[in-house]
């Protein structure tokens, strides 16, 4: 059931963060209709302005009947809501009508290339095995195959796509160090790869595209680096000092970044290009921060 060329497509993207809401304001056009769930925003939180985009109310305990109507309609789903302790919210409140969705041809996921845990620095691709270090990780292993057999009942196209570290407009270094949050904590030996924000909706269009390819896709850039080497660029770009360098191990950071350095990998995205064709707009860290130092 893939998309054919021409035919009307309805997107439904279950949360409008960052990344997804990037998406449709990049290729909305690209849609006849286009509905997005949101969470009530806290106070003083300003949600994203797409005005192509009908919102729905979603707290992950009930689903309303707009909502109902909207996984009736659509074409193609994109999620990028985060599993919680229980599972995948969405699966657990929408399963049931995504699995009477008749109109439905394609599923995307965003995941995480923590699904494969520590690679002790090595090289991996989609064949890596999956052995996640976190109990969140773990989870997202389970919820990838849930929504993959979804897909199959519903006779849907689904592809995975497992994010590294995110960064774009107004999330990224050269705003670290302007708001004087940004520093340089060094692990010998650690890298990470990141991916601009673009790409991954790049990424995302292109297996929209080319639904039969997949399931798996790495979307990440193609050079892993020591996170305080992109620190130092930015400072570099903006023509200040960097901070300086911090022992990883004298760092005081959250449990939650520490968990980070715990998983060290260089995960490669050949699969994106030969499979989906699609070619990086910012390929490392240098083209994006580098635009980044001319918009912030």
């Amino acid at each position: 059931m893939s998309a054919l060329p021409g035919r009307l497509m309805n997107l439904l993207i279950f949360g409008l963060g960052y990344t997804a809401s990037h998406f449709a304001a990049r290729y909305g056009d690209r849609f006849v209709h286009i509905a997005g769930t949101y969470r009530s925003p806290t106070p003083g939180e300003k949600l994203p302005e797409l005005p192509r985009v009908e919102r729905l109310p979603f707290d992950g305990l009930r689903v309303t009947p707009a909502l109902e109507a909207a996984i009736a309609r659509a074409t193609h789903v994109l999620t990028s809501i985060a599993p919680d302790d229980e599972g995948d919210p969405v699966l657990r409140h929408c399963g049931e009508a995504l699995a009477r969705a008749s109109q439905l041809s394609w599923i995307g996921y965003l995941s995480t290339v923590g699904v494969y845990g520590d690679a002790g620095g090595a090289w991996i691709d989609e064949s890596a095995p999956l052995r996640p270090t976190l109990e969140r990780n773990a989870v997202r292993v389970e919820v990838e195959r849930e929504w993959l057999d979804l897909a199959r009942k519903r006779g849907a196209d689904a592809q995975v796509f497992r994010l590294a570290g995110i960064y774009g407009p107004g999330r990224n270094a050269v705003v670290n160090l302007k708001r004087g949050t940004a520093r340089r904590i060094v692990k010998p030996g650690q890298v990470f790869n990141r991916i601009h924000v673009e790409d991954i909706a790049g990424t995302v269009m292109a297996g929209i595209e080319h639904p039969k390819v997949g399931p798996f896709f790495n979307v990440t850039d193609d050079e892993p680096a020591p996170p305080q080497d992109v620190v130092s660029f930015a400072a570099g770009r903006l023509g200040v000092e960097p901070p300086p360098q911090i022992d990883y191990e004298d760092a005081q950071i959250s449990p939650m970044a520490r968990s980070f350095y715990g998983e060290n990998k260089r995960v490669s995205n050949r699969r994106i290009r030969e499979e989906l064709g699609y070619r990086l707009a910012y390929p490392t860290y240098r083209e994006g921060i580098g635009v980044c130092a001319h918009t912030e």
